[in-house]
């Protein structure tokens, strides 16, 4: 923002300093735009300058089966333009809602992970007025035989509903494996619809040629072993993550929608812009504010294996000014289902 001047003579002295005044902040403008919203590499220094000194503590760390932290009301969402099948536990001519939400949470009161299994994990919902006619508010909640691979009945532009899943606790486990050890990640199909779409799609292609960790950076002297950031420390770099790429080749990507974006936590899974590049963070991110879209959390456990993969071999590099750690040899992943979080390899 340029400093607010106090009224004078019109002279050309004044001209002349409003117009560098101008260019110059012009100048940052352009410069601060090419380095946040530029989506294929990783730039935060900017954001760290927003940040506050406090951090997450353990009271916003997420249970598995829960939605992502306080975001509740942003966490229940769907895919427009999409019937899923199933078998009906509810039937929408009976069963009707004035909005998505509300039939997705009607869903999620039936998958409380405190019964067993859940009794619904997807759910069909008719917003459109004029498309559905007497259907209209048609609320359908389902049971997929399988849930990383639900029965699609039919999309594109022409359908009139918005479908939904939820996994329970101990479901929509997904296995990102290395050479280091298989890094468990709970999806959030509610927070990130789409992202646990593409990533669906990923698990059936059973294989990911190209997808790989690229970029290490540990915690430093910024956060403690729990990620949280410690007082009056630097935001980095390092800024205490593992990047990587999600793209198998051969298989076109889709640009993802930007979907929830709560305080990255550690452990969290989040795009870099639109995808596919994406990364894991080792510690809690509050100064990054609402910035990037988490479709998934790495198990506790698990997390020694993102630390041990931080810790490799790098080298420095420059990205858009930007100092970063590139590994000076890339880790394979590998795209794997896993049943239950318990699940041994």
């Amino acid at each position: 923002m340029g400093r607010r001047h106090n009224d004078s003579e019109s002279t050309n002295c004044s001209f002349f300093v409003l117009l560098c005044s101008a260019l110059i902040s012009c100048a940052l403008v352009y410069t601060f735009l090419s380095v946040v919203l530029r989506p294929s590499d990783f730039y935060t220094t900017s954001l760290s300058h927003q940040s506050s000194s406090s951090s997450v503590g353990e009271e916003g760390r997420r249970e598995e089966g829960d939605s992502y932290g306080g975001e509740e009301e942003q966490c229940c969402r769907g895919i427009e333009n999409l019937e899923l099948w199933g078998a009906a536990v509810k039937w929408g001519s009976e069963f009707k809602f004035n909005s998505s939400q509300e039939c997705c949470k009607a869903c999620k009161s039936m998958c409380t992970g405190n019964d067993g299994p859940c009794l619904c994990d997807t759910w069909v919902f008719c917003g459109n007025k004029e498309a559905c006619g007497s259907k209209f508010g048609e609320c359908w909640l389902k049971k997929q035989k399988d849930t990383l691979n639900p029965d699609r009945q039919e999309a594109g532009e022409k359908v009139s509903w918005t479908s939904g899943i939820v996994f329970g606790k101990g479901e929509g486990i997904i296995g990102l494996e290395t050479k280091h050890g298989t890094l468990h990640i709970k999806l959030f199909p509610d927070c990130a619809p789409h992202s646990v779409a593409y990533l669906i799609e990923l698990l059936a292609l059973r294989h990911c040629a190209g997808c790989e960790f690229h970029r290490a950076e540990g915690r430093g002297e910024s956060w403690d072993s729990e990620g949280n950031h410690i007082e009056k420390a630097s935001f980095g770099p390092p800024f205490g993550l593992i990047q990587g790429t999600l793209e198998a080749m051969g298989n076109p990507f889709k640009k993802i929608p930007t979907e929830v974006c709560p305080t990255i936590r550690r452990g969290s899974v989040a795009w870099i812009g639109s995808g596919p590049e994406f990364f894991i963070s080792l510690t809690n991110h509050e100064e990054w504010k609402n910035t990037y879209t988490v479709f998934g959390s790495v198990l506790p456990e698990d997390m020694k294996i993102a630390e041990k993969i931080a810790r490799l071999p790098t080298k420095p590099d420059v990205w858009n000014n930007i100092n970063v750690s590139v590994l000076e040899q890339p880790v394979p992943l590998l795209l794997k289902r896993m049943k239950t979080s318990v699940e041994t390899e």
